[in-house]
């Protein structure tokens, strides 16, 4: 063991029987704003080193190992041929893991990830952390600015799904209106500063407790721009990257969450190391929650 124990130590061989799984989706295709979110996997990977295992604040040291299954063949793809692809890798995952992380990748991997949990969809939550509803309509196909309209589309009730971090002026009346009509939960940022991250995801689980199964989407822009600058959607006023830990954690304890996905990372966009070492945090938070089951 290294002198000061690493993330990266964890990373397993696909073959090896582990609780966690690690699955790449590299897909920028059909980005409302075009990007290289593709070069965000290898990179967590690379950055995972710099990342230690101990939590001063717990007393705990991470140990739970971590099957890198590789990255899902994409390239070239558009969305529509893709999503079988993403469909089916988070299947085997899911059947190989208790929890699969998977990296984006745009936010279209969210709803093949939800997808390749398969059995009945009036069964699966989602939990999203992001600036946007992603409630674009589907007029041109989907994109990485639809998924929670196209996952409605599919049959998801909106009794399932709970959306946390929603910005002023980043989204449309249309995608408000349909949201609370669908029956989505929705809780603002302005409502996560006013009454804490703890409440927000009181409020997001309760809403989903009927639920067998959840997929929590990590949209990265939900964070404040100037705590990760590489999101293409992020702005000034986003959540505190104390409160996204917080919730990511939260979320990872529960033993119903299947897949949590990171999305939206769009690495030439930071020259700094600012945005690697949050998201290569982002995955400590995930293992943290999980040892908390």
């Amino acid at each position: 063991m290294a002198a000061w124990p690493n993330l990266s130590e964890l990373l397993a061989p696909p073959a090896r029987k582990t609780a966690v799984g690690l699955l790449g989706a590299p897909l920028a295709a059909g980005s409302v704003t075009p990007g290289a979110c593709d070069m965000a996997p290898e990179l967590l990977r690379r950055t995972l080193r710099r990342i230690g295992r101990y939590d001063v604040e717990t007393g705990r040291e991470l140990e739970t190992a971590i099957a890198d299954r590789g990255d899902v063949e994409l390239a070239g793809l558009s969305i529509e041929d893709a999503t079988p692809r993403i469909r089916d890798a988070v299947a085997a995952s899911s059947e190989a893991h208790a929890l699969t992380l998977l990296i984006g990748g745009n936010n279209a991997v969210t709803r093949p990830a939800l997808l390749g949990l398969g059995g009945e969809l009036s069964e699966i939550g989602l939990i999203t952390l992001d600036a946007h509803f992603d409630m674009r309509d589907l007029d041109h196909g989907p994109s990485n600015g639809n998924p929670v309209r196209a996952l409605l589309a599919d049959g998801l009730p909106g009794a399932n799904i709970a959306q946390v971090g929603l910005a002023s002026f980043a989204n449309s009346r249309t995608m408000h209106e349909d949201a609370i009509t669908a029956g989505n939960l929705v809780i603002t940022i302005r409502d996560v500063r006013e009454h804490g991250i703890a409440h927000a995801m009181d409020r997001a689980l309760d809403h989903v407790a009927h639920c067998d199964a959840l997929v929590i989407d990590c949209d990265i822009d939900v964070v404040d721009r100037s705590q990760f600058p590489a999101a293409p959607g992020g702005r000034p006023g986003g959540m505190a990257v104390h409160d996204f830990f917080h919730a990511v954690r939260r979320l990872a304890a529960d033993p119903r969450a299947r897949v949590i996905d990171l999305v939206e990372w769009d690495p030439p966009l930071d020259s700094t190391d600012l945005s690697p070492l949050t998201a290569a945090r982002w995955v400590a938070e995930c293992l943290a929650g999980y040892e908390m089951r």
